[in-house]
């Protein structure tokens, strides 16, 4: 069995730096509150990131080709927005849950459209559109709560099976179809080629404009599900119901270990990144540390996701640059016999 190098062990470390920054954080809170780690708060962990999870997946594929959205929060408010007063009008939950389908995937459409075709820049397009859905939402429930829901719509936020909550379930089966995906299928290694080289994805014949479209499509439909799902959770829609979901969602995805630059991720660094967040933020409120506090931890917790992408970019870098001079190191003495 090889001895790993220094430069590998480092490279290991910092790749699993979330990890082993989690383990820390459930050892403190478990110390400093005995609560912490009992069965009913890690339910209570579970259901609380199953929204932001489900979002923050479809996130970081967009990452991964080397975009980002920040519409997100306002697309799941605008989708819950429209779909609750189809439900309200009707009264049939379907109705709704398609015309708040639709417009997500409307509004994931226009995002890849203007970014992938227009190629206007994916941080300002995708941060004009978290202003204007936002602000529709809120001009069309006049800063108001939609309440009024059909029973079994609003039923499906407290249902169960086997005990386990809905939301959980459907985290679960998205983190297993996103690895999949990822790992076992053309799409996920064209997103990852997409985001490691545009250029290079046109002279193989990658149909880049086409995959960054549809991958919008897909965060714009999830971003109006999650808003859905958090309408029936909460039983009426609040003007404001995704509202810090992509600054959530963003953070969960840079702690994972996607590179902001793209090309590059892993499904089982998101899911370390999602239960960080969700650890950090359940720790502080059975600590009952101030929810003014709270903001400013996560988006401290933000900044040091970031700086964890560049040191990882970095030691990347740094570990391919070292096996390239090994490996020329080795060819000299066989060219030197040639000779």
């Amino acid at each position: 069995m090889k001895t790993p190098t220094s430069e590998q062990v480092r490279l290991f470390l910092v790749r699993n730096g979330v990890l082993f920054a989690l383990i820390a954080l459930i050892a403190v809170f478990g110390v400093l509150n005995p609560r912490f780690l009992t069965v009913q708060n890690i339910q209570t962990i579970l259901l609380q990131i199953s929204e932001l999870g489900l979002i923050a997946l479809p996130v970081a594929f967009i990452v991964m080709q080397g975009t980002v959205d920040m519409s997100v929060g306002s697309v799941a408010t605008l989708a819950a927005v429209a779909g609750g007063y189809t439900m309200v009008a009707t009264g049939n939950p379907l109705a709704g849950v398609a015309v708040g389908l639709a417009v997500g995937v409307a509004a994931g459409a226009i995002n890849g459209f203007l970014v992938a075709w227009v190629r206007l820049n994916p941080f300002v397009v995708t941060l004009g559109f978290l202003s204007a859905w936002g602000g529709l939402a809120l001009f069309l429930t006049n800063g108001k709560t939609v309440s009024g829901l059909p029973k079994s719509f609003t039923a499906l936020g407290s249902l169960s099976v086997l005990g386990i909550r809905l939301q959980i379930i459907l985290l679960i089966l998205a983190i297993a179809l996103a690895w999949f995906i990822l790992e076992h299928t053309a799409r996920g290694r064209e997103i990852l080629a997409v985001g490691g080289s545009m250029r290079a994805s046109h002279l193989m014949g990658l149909p880049v404009e086409g995959i960054k479209v549809s991958t919008y499509i897909v965060s714009g439909g999830v971003a109006a599900f999650v808003g859905l799902l958090l309408a029936a959770k909460l039983g009426a829609v609040s003007p404001v119901v995704g509202q810090g979901l992509e600054v959530d969602a963003l953070t969960v995805v840079l702690l994972g270990g996607v590179a902001f630059e793209g090309g590059s991720g892993r499904i089982s660094g998101i899911v370390y990144g999602l239960v960080f967040v969700g650890v950090l933020k359940n720790g502080l409120v059975i600590l009952g540390v101030s929810a003014y506090l709270q903001t400013v931890l996560v988006g401290l917790t933000l900044v040091a996701a970031v700086l964890l992408d560049k040191t990882i970019q970095q030691a990347v870098g740094r570990a391919i640059a070292t096996r390239g001079r090994r490996q020329a190191a080795a060819q000299r003495p066989t060219a030197a016999i040639s000779d």
